[in-house]
């Protein structure tokens, strides 16, 4: 592979004008086609199978009117005052009434006659039903009900908006990821001494992230997708992106650094070598992205595969567009000489001796300290966050807690019985929905249930239950369970009994990826010892490999559930209320966490078995490998942490909460074990580590991602002659 890369990096360099126009190109089509032909991406996790998905068709199918998204307007009047009081009354009176003419809404439920007025009077709440499902209700007409709402403001009424027809959009380039991409400008330059080479590595992945963030929303006009599979890909384009480029800009400064060196004998060598490195971790990641699709989650499939396209796009522009981008460069990127008695990477060198010192005493003490790190995981509960979760100064946040004030906790829990009635007798249909209703109500964690309403043929008929417990509690998911135990019953009588709505639909998404997380898990580690086994030619490196990323993965579990479910430094990370953790960002932090895992195990054990397969010391090897890549791994793994970092300080719960296990989950392995643990065992292991079975051996490619195979370096000034040596013809 090294020896086809290198020829390849030579051939951009000399059509750098073609590769640049070619990329050009690119993002200008595929941006015009995002800006202009984009669709409409979607809030909601639905996933096929599932019961309360099952009920949402039938609702949808049978009883549309009751299928559509809602609007729920919450009122509440002064301290000491009541939405009865005249001045009050009117006012209400009004602004339903401008709501009614809102442009798609069907139906406004009145609160006084609905009886969705508190005990006390002081809260209350109307439904604004739409035609169109949540998702699609337009963004005009949530405006249009936002100004009808002005009469009953202008009264001293305060009005806060929630349902499932006003989840809010999730909004990416605020301050705190603009400062995450300075952060690692300023790493770039630090680890590159250089800010016009800093500047390179941003400015081809803003390229890359371009058009896989733009091809996105195009081909979310044909295909269902969530807005954060568009952040997702953002996230981890932007990240890759940069991170991929800055190992093969060092490894070309590093390289310049000898006044000897051809500038585009060294590009292309660069491509060679920490290129190889590059395309084997990106395929690392592609593939584990990809497999999101064993989960058979629609959403979390096109999720995943949003971003391995993105981190393809990542490749593609550091094995192509970055060496055209070098090539312009040329002489300008050749570090300045060096001043006598300075060594490159002596911390990286000391750090090196110290972890393989004492190797014995560095593994025991790091990995109890993961597994310290990993303890809370074991009360990992998983869902969907509700709008307790949104910013406390949102309206969706305020008309939680106006809700919960008034109503309790259990009525942001409210859950849907539907039933379908069809095939019970139409004499026999009220006294089976008698039965069931008071059946439901009897359940201890049951606050209320309301009348059943039909559908217009009496095929099927919606119950509302409101629970005594809050969305996110566990006696609400145990409710559900229970509840779903009348459905005998229902059966017996001819009809079926679905639980549905929001909580439901949170509650069996959730155990649908819980079940999916042991088969995924299983995929990852096997394909991380198939895909090492090839790359280092060995099985104890492979293994080690592995449990690293898997201590990785539990410490970064740990730390998210300590933070985000057991409420621990909510203030600080602007975090509402705790809650449980996003249904599917184990899945997500797995898959992401690998690739990201073996893109330093790649970039760090490759120099090391680089060293060896020249000098054949195994204990030196390690030494040295570290002192020539923990530099560059470092920064890399700054990089990510600033990047990924940054979206935790976004609104959007999900997105933050993504950030921040992605943020740990890197700095972790990067620096504990990748830094730490993984050279002090390779000094235990020693000789063994680069070794195989003989029969493994035969049945094994040799893919020489260290580019052991090179021909001889081209000196300065000797470029043409070099490159007739190794066939390759052409003009610059």
């Amino acid at each position: 592979m090294a020896s086809r890369l290198y020829t390849w990096g030579r051939w951009a360099v000399r059509r750098r004008g073609r590769v640049l126009a070619v990329w050009l190109l690119l993002l200008a089509v595929v941006g015009g086609l995002g800006i202009t032909l984009h669709g409409r991406t979607s809030t909601e996790f639905s996933v096929p199978g599932i019961e309360s998905q099952k009920a949402q068709d039938l609702l949808e199918q049978k009883f549309p009117t009751a299928a559509g998204g809602v609007a729920r307007v919450v009122f509440a009047a002064p301290e000491g005052g009541g939405l009865g009081e005249p001045g009050a009354e009117e006012a209400l009176a009004a602004s339903l009434k401008k709501a009614a003419g809102v442009p798609g809404v069907v139906n406004v439920s009145d609160p006084a006659r609905a009886g969705t007025v508190s005990k006390t009077g002081r809260t209350g709440y109307a439904d604004v039903l739409f035609r169109q499902s949540a998702d699609n209700v337009p963004e005009t007409s949530k405006d249009a009900l936002s100004k009808a709402m002005e009469p009953a403001r202008d009264a001293g009424l305060e009005v806060e908006f929630g349902g499932s027809a006003m989840q809010p959009k999730t909004e990416v380039g605020g301050p705190a990821e603009i400062v995450g991409v300075v952060v690692a400008f300023a790493v770039l330059a630090l680890a590159l001494g250089s800010l016009v080479a800093a500047g390179l590595p941003l400015l081809t992945a803003v390229v890359g992230v371009a058009i896989g963030v733009l091809g996105v929303q195009f081909v979310s006009r044909f295909v269902e997708m969530t807005s954060t599979a568009t952040v997702l890909a953002l996230m981890i384009g932007l990240a890759v992106g940069i991170d991929y480029a800055l190992f093969i800009l060092s490894r070309h400064r590093e390289q310049l650094a000898d006044p000897e060196a051809d500038v585009e004998d060294s590009i292309a060598r660069a491509v060679a070598t920490a290129g190889g490195a590059v395309v084997f971790a990106g395929a690392t990641v592609i593939i584990a992205l990809a497999a999101l699709a064993v989960t058979g989650i629609p959403f979390l499939t096109v999720m995943g595969l949003a971003a391995a396209v993105t981190v393809l796009l990542a490749v593609l522009i550091a094995i192509s567009l970055l060496p055209a981008v070098l090539g312009l460069f040329g002489e300008r990127l050749r570090p300045r000489p060096r001043r006598a008695g300075r060594a490159p990477a002596s911390w990286a060198l000391g750090w090196a001796r110290v972890v393989t010192g004492k190797p014995l005493i560095v593994l025991l003490v790091g990995v109890v300290g993961l597994v310290a790190l990993a303890l809370p995981a074991r009360d990992l509960r998983l869902g969907l966050p509700g709008y307790a979760s949104q910013p406390a100064d949102s309206t969706q946040h305020k008309s939680y807690d106006l809700l919960s004030e008034g109503f309790g906790p259990g009525f942001n829990a409210t859950v849907t019985a539907v039933v379908d009635t069809g095939g019970i007798p139409a004499a026999e249909q009220t006294g089976a929905l008698t039965r069931l209703r008071t059946s439901l109500s009897r359940d201890p964690g049951v606050a209320a249930v309301a009348e059943p309403v039909s559908n217009p043929d009496s095929s099927l008929a919606v119950i509302s239950v409101v629970p005594r417990t809050g969305p996110d509690a566990p006696a609400t998911t145990d409710l559900v369970h229970r509840l779903r135990d009348n459905a005998p019953a229902v059966d017996r009588a001819g009809g079926t009994l679905y639980i549905a709505g929001a909580t439901a639909a949170a509650i069996d998404v959730a155990g649908k990826l819980a079940d999916a997380l042991p088969l995924f898990i299983a995929i990852i580690v096997i394909l991380a010892l198939i895909l090492l086994t090839i790359a280092f030619r060995s099985l104890l490196v492979p293994v080690k490999a592995a449990l690293g990323f898997l201590l990785s993965v539990a410490a970064s579990l740990g730390a998210t559930v300590w933070v985000f479910q057991d409420g621990h430094l909510n203030g600080l990370l602007g975090i509402p209320s705790a809650g449980p953790v996003t249904s599917f960002l184990p899945v997500l932090l797995i898959g992401v966490l690998f690739g990201l895992a073996m893109d330093y195990e790649v970039f760090l054990v490759s120099r090391m078995r680089e060293h060896h397969e020249h000098t054949g010391s195994a204990s030196e090897a390690v030494v040295q490998g570290v002192a020539r890549s923990g530099r560059v791994v470092s920064a890399a793994a700054l990089i990510m942490v600033a990047v990924f970092g940054g979206f935790v300080f976004n609104h959007d719960p999900i997105i933050k909460s993504i950030g921040f296990a992605l943020a740990f989950g890197v700095f972790i392995d990067a620096f504990v074990v990748r830094m730490t643990l993984v050279p002090a065992a390779m000094a235990l292991i020693g000789r063994r580590a680069w070794g195989l079975p003989g029969w493994l051996d035969r049945v094994t490619p040799d893919v020489d991602i260290e580019g052991a195979k090179l021909p001889p370096r081209a000196a300065a000034g000797q470029g043409d002659e070099h490159r007739e040596a190794v066939g390759v013809h052409g003009s610059r």
